[in-house]
Formats: C-alpha cells, sequence, structure tokens
C-alpha cells in the first residue's frame, strides 16, 4: 500500500504577485497595437519566435513587449511549473483526485527498456506488431476500430494524415456514437467474413462502445460461415483484460492499457492498435519517437526557449488578460483535419474544469474553448467573425512548407493563404485607409479592427515524427496551463457524471415510471419520446 499523496495549498492564481503584475501590465499596453509594434521594431520577429530543428514556432503577432515575456516567466516560477513538470516525468501520482501517476510519456520512450514500465511498453509492442501480421496473413480487408473520445480521435487523426502509407488492401474505419445509424453506415459495405472490430474503452464499461460492440457480433452472427468463429473477428484495448475476455474476446488479442494512461493521451499507447494494423509499426514508432523529441525539449530547454511553455503562457495571458477566451486551431493542410477535434478533446476535457487541487471554485478563466477547421475552407465558414466580429479569438495557424503531392501552385496559393490571413488580422483596415479607397457610405462595412493575436507553428514536412512532435507539443501545452491553473488535467468527472445520468434514464424510458426528484423537463422529455417511438 502505498501512502495518499498529500495535495499542495497553492495561493488562488488571481492573489500571486506576478498574476497582478500581469493584470497592471495589461492595463498599461490596452492601447498599444500589433501594427505599431511591427512598425516601430524591424527585429520583432526574431524576439519573439524559435526555430525548432522541424518547425519555426512564430509569436510575434501576439500583443506583447519583452516586459510582457518576462512577467509570464515570473509567473511560470511562481507557479512551480519546472517541479510539477519533474514529478510527471518521475512517475509521481500528480493525478491527485484518482490517486494516479501519469504515465503517457513513457510510453514513447523506446530507447529506454531499463524501467518495469518500459519492458512492459515493448512487450506489448511486439504483440501488437505479431498480431499486425496475423491479421495481414489472415485475410482481413477492414479493420473497424469501436472507441469514444480518446480512443477514436487519436487513431483516427494518425490513420487519415498518413493514409497514402497504408498497407495494401486494408480499409481502417472508427464508429464511436451511440446513435447505431453510425455503424450501421460502416457495416452496409462491409464483408463479415473479412471485418475485424477492436474494441478500444480502458473501463471496457463505456456504453456506446460496448452497445457498438453488440450490434458488431450480431451483425457478424448473421453470416453462417463468421457465426463459427466469431471470436476470430474481434480484439480489444483495455485496462480491464479480464472483462474483455469474458466478453468473448481471444485473450490473445487483447492488448492491455495502463490505469495511468487517460483517454486522451493513449494514442501512443495500446490504442493505437488500428494505426499498427493500418499503417504498420515503422511508422507508429517514428510517431512515438517524434512525441519523445518533444518531451525532451519540454524537459530540458530553458523557458524563453521552451515552446510548450510559450504557447501556454501566451494563452493564458491572450485569455485571461485581453478577454480571448476561444481558440482557434486552423490546420492549412487537409491531412490535418480531424487536428482540431482532437485538440478541442485534449484541452477542454482536460482543463475545463472550475475547482482548483484544492477544492476551491475558481476565481480565474478556466480553459479556452477551442474550436477550428482546416483552411482554406474555414475561409469561408468562420473567418469573417475571427475578423470583425466583438469577441476577441486567438488563432493557431499550423502549416506544412513542403506537401505530400507535386502541385506547386496550388500549394503556394494555401500557403498565401495562411500567412495572409495571419497579417489581415494583426493589422485589420483603419477609416482612414478605408475612406482613400472608397467614400462610399458603406465604407465602415470594410473596416476591420485588426490587432487579433496569432501564432503560427510551420513545420517543414508532416511525417510520423513531426506530427508526434505536435501532437506532444499541445499535451504539454495543456499541462503548463493546468498547473498555472492549479487544477488536476487528469481527470473528467464531468464527463462520468454525464454517463451515470444516462445510464440511470435508460432505465426509464423502458419502465416508464416516474424517478423521484427528476425534474419535469426530463419527465415531459421522456414521455414525449415514449409517447411517439
Amino acid at each position: 500500500m502505498h501512502n495518499p499523496v498529500a495535495i499542495p495549498v497553492r495561493k488562488p492564481l488571481s492573489q500571486l504577485a506576478s498574476y497582478q503584475a500581469l493584470r497592471a501590465h495589461a492595463k498599461e499596453i490596452k492601447n498599444r497595437t500589433l501594427r505599431e509594434w511591427f512598425a516601430q521594431d524591424p527585429g520583432r520577429f526574431t524576439a519573439f519566435s524559435v526555430e525548432h530543428p522541424e518547425f519555426l514556432f512564430d509569436f510575434s503577432r501576439n500583443r506583447i513587449s519583452g516586459k510582457t515575456l518576462d512577467i509570464l516567466f515570473s509567473l511560470f516560477v511562481e507557479c512551480e511549473v519546472e517541479t510539477w513538470r519533474d514529478k510527471l516525468f518521475a512517475g509521481d501520482r500528480i493525478n491527485l483526485t484518482e490517486d494516479r501517476a501519469v504515465r503517457h510519456t513513457v510510453l514513447r520512450e523506446l530507447d529506454d527498456v531499463s524501467s518495469g514500465p518500459a519492458r512492459s511498453r515493448d512487450k506489448v509492442l511486439r504483440r501488437m506488431e505479431d498480431f499486425a501480421w496475423q491479421v495481414r496473413e489472415e485475410g482481413f480487408t477492414d479493420i473497424v476500430n469501436l472507441g469514444a473520445g480518446g480512443s477514436r480521435l487519436g487513431p483516427m487523426l494518425v490513420c487519415d494524415v498518413f493514409s497514402d502509407l497504408a498497407c495494401q488492401g486494408l480499409e481502417v474505419h472508427f464508429v464511436s456514437n451511440a446513435d447505431a445509424a453510425e455503424i450501421n453506415r460502416v457495416l452496409q459495405n462491409l464483408v463479415p467474413a473479412t471485418t475485424l472490430f477492436i474494441i478500444t474503452s480502458k473501463s471496457f464499461t463505456t456504453p456506446e462502445t460496448l452497445a457498438n460492440a453488440e450490434n458488431a457480433r450480431n451483425w457478424l452472427s448473421g453470416d453462417d460461415q463468421v457465426n463459427k468463429r466469431i471470436d476470430r473477428h474481434f480484439s480489444a484495448v483495455t485496462a480491464r483484460t479480464e472483462m474483455a475476455v469474458s466478453w468473448g474476446v481471444p485473450p490473445q488479442q487483447v492488448f492491455p492499457m495502463w490505469d495511468s494512461v487517460g483517454g486522451r493521451f493513449s494514442v501512443w499507447s495500446a490504442a493505437g492498435l488500428s494505426v499498427v494494423l493500418y499503417l504498420g509499426m515503422p511508422v507508429f514508432k517514428e510517431l512515438l519517437r517524434g512525441a519523445n523529441e518533444m518531451d525532451e525539449h519540454f524537459k530540458t530547454a530553458p523557458a524563453k526557449e521552451n515552446i510548450p511553455v510559450l504557447l501556454a503562457l501566451l494563452g493564458i495571458w491572450n485569455q485571461h488578460f485581453l478577454g480571448a477566451s476561444v481558440q482557434a486551431v486552423l490546420p492549412y493542410d487537409t491531412r490535418l483535419h480531424h487536428l482540431p477535434a482532437y485538440l478541442q478533446q485534449l484541452e477542454m476535457e482536460s482543463n475545463g474544469k472550475c475547482v482548483d487541487r484544492s477544492g476551491r471554485v475558481l476565481d480565474v478563466p478556466g480553459c479556452t474553448v477551442v474550436f477550428g477547421d482546416v483552411g482554406t475552407s474555414a475561409q469561408h465558414g468562420f473567418f469573417q467573425f475571427l475578423h470583425q466580429g466583438r469577441e476577441p479569438v486567438s488563432s493557431d495557424f499550423i502549416g506544412v512548407v513542403r506537401p505530400a503531392h507535386a502541385n506547386r501552385r496550388q500549394h503556394d496559393m494555401l500557403m498565401a493563404n495562411m500567412i495572409g490571413q495571419a497579417e489581415a488580422l494583426m493589422l485589420g483596415r483603419m477609416p482612414e485607409e478605408v475612406q482613400a479607397e472608397d467614400n462610399g457610405q458603406h465604407a465602415m462595412h470594410r473596416v476591420f479592427p485588426g490587432n487579433r493575436t496569432s501564432n503560427m507553428i510551420l513545420f517543414r514536412e508532416l511525417t510520423p515524427r513531426t506530427l508526434g512532435l505536435l501532437l506532444a507539443l499541445y499535451e504539454h501545452k495543456v499541462f503548463v496551463q493546468g498547473i498555472v491553473l492549479d487544477i488536476n488535467s487528469f481527470d473528467q468527472p464531468g464527463v462520468e457524471f454525464g454517463k451515470r445520468l444516462a445510464h440511470h434514464l435508460l432505465d426509464g424510458l423502458h419502465d416508464g415510471e416516474a424517478v423521484p426528484g427528476q425534474d419535469c423537463a426530463t419527465r415531459a422529455a421522456l414521455d414525449y419520446y415514449r409517447k411517439h417511438f
């Protein structure tokens, strides 16, 4: 038995000296504009950018000065982020509410096999690779991953980005929704005899995942040939391996997850089985290596050059002191079109909390609202709001210098759009500029306030390794922000609460009995559903 971890009590964020200094500083610069700063300082880009061997991180279009960064680094020190970072990598039980370590970074330390967890990881990787060969030899043509949240978003993102590297003759599909229409649409185009299902659920109790698994089993049983060996068509990834075996998955096709790895951090684990089956183990290992490189950067780079630290602190500055409570993720590469949804879960499930580690209600903003879409499609969707909406939005532009195709002209067009949009959001169009061009009565409609904040992350190329770098970059950004906010980024009580209520209401849909204490709107919705079904 281990001793429970004592919850350290820190002053509320709003009471820290550096936080109060940032408030005062925000008032000092509230009338300064990015347009002015760039005009006055030709070296602004050099001062506010970091070049990693694989990508450029440009944060010069943030409303900051050197003094801003100095105070933000003081906040970093006052919140003891380095101490918490060391606890993360040392395997301390920093997930305080669940009394667990947070070990997703161990999954990508491929060069370290000295510890028990590392040896366990390598054993699972070898089993995953062997199973991938077995799946191909047995003639499966379609892999269907049944999993919700992180059990879907991470693997789906990786498989989609590198679909051009897929093993010949294999297709992969992802089903997560409780709505049976989703799995039915997938199954209608598949052949039972050549379809393999992966049940991905850490707890092996996720209701929608198990409902889809039962649907899949019923579909397979309708084929007389397959019905004799249905178990052959199922594998599972879970921390509750005995439950998967009891459900009917052959033990040799059950792959373990660690309790210390949360779902939104699990793409590096056996939850990446669909990636290994579809793309091969070499691709998966390159993904892990890239993430590990970012881990090392996060651990060792000084704060002023530490890209996850900078990204996190800039996010705190923009939200808490400049009012940008919304974050747009804008990848200018179609291969990354699932990235906004992946980062949405990573940030909003991790830091979407209103209570700190000590149980106090936060008196400052929590995490930002994250949304986005791929450029240039997004420009015709919500960019009008980014340019002229009353609420400020901070944007992350993500681009790739060398595309996966040979059409240079269109790629030039794509990159020109990305860089141009960032410039337009920063510069805006002033009334006098519009008047000089057009004295018409609608001139003011073409005024753009500008001064809109953005970061730009520009990769040389998109490979499994660089995608690993990118995903781990945002993981560590979320971690740093969680420490600054003094919250636990590694639990999700709101998600669990919603699941319990849904399970409770499911019984009410069947038996029709009113539940004591149930509110009138809930009763009315249940009654309407039963009446008209």
